[in-house]
């Protein structure tokens, strides 16, 4: 049975809770939820395991803090024995509006410090990840401000919009494949 290792990117504790910074962490919550799941708190993450369609997703949300994530996703991909190809790393994204996610097999860590420490730690930036947008709607010198911020009330509708299409691609990811998710869903623009 072919095993997916999904990592939502976040930060531990209740301040970081419902921040920008943190919707890896509920994307992850949403996908195991859907599927009857829940989260134990094990070796560097809270871990749950889900099946769908024949398919085992072992989904983590690092309990190390951001910029040491890479730690917990080389622990779990060598404990649960996974392939780099069946990684899934889902992280906020600046670069993109509100109204986009962007699935990718690789790229740069673009300044994300979840992504550079994961890395760091796997001697690659070959392995697929799910760029959550978040926009860039903050002034100058307080991006630090914004993305550690909670999401606008007129923001919450498109945001639990999108982590249910999240869920959606990462379902789709561990069934149809990346080439034909991505085609699926990177040119679909959200609005309520």
């Amino acid at each position: 049975m072919a095993k997916f290792l999904i990592v939502g990117l976040g930060n531990i504790g209740s301040e970081y809770t419902g921040t920008r910074h943190n919707i890896g962490f509920d994307v992850a919550d949403e996908l195991v939820k859907k599927h009857g799941g829940v989260f134990g708190l094990d070796r560097l993450a809270e871990v749950a395991e889900i099946r769908w369609k024949g398919k085992i997703l072992v989904c983590i949300k690092p309990t190390t803090f951001m910029n040491l994530s890479g730690k917990a996703v080389k622990y779990w991909m060598d404990k649960e024995k996974i392939s780099l190809e069946n990684v899934l790393v889902v992280l906020d994204e600046l670069a993109l509006p509100l109204s986009k996610f962007r699935l990718r097999p690789g790229g740069s860590a673009a300044g994300h410090n979840g992504l550079r420490s994961i890395e760091e730690v796997l001697g690659t930036n070959g392995y697929p990840r799910l760029r959550f947008g978040i926009g860039n709607n903050f002034p100058k010198g307080k991006q630090v401000d914004y993305v550690l911020g909670k999401w606008k009330e007129n923001e919450l509708p498109l945001v639990r919009l999108k982590v249910e299409k999240s869920v959606e691609l990462i379902e789709s990811f561990a069934t149809s494949g990346i080439e034909r998710t991505m085609n699926q869903y990177n040119n679909l623009d959200f609005t309520l």
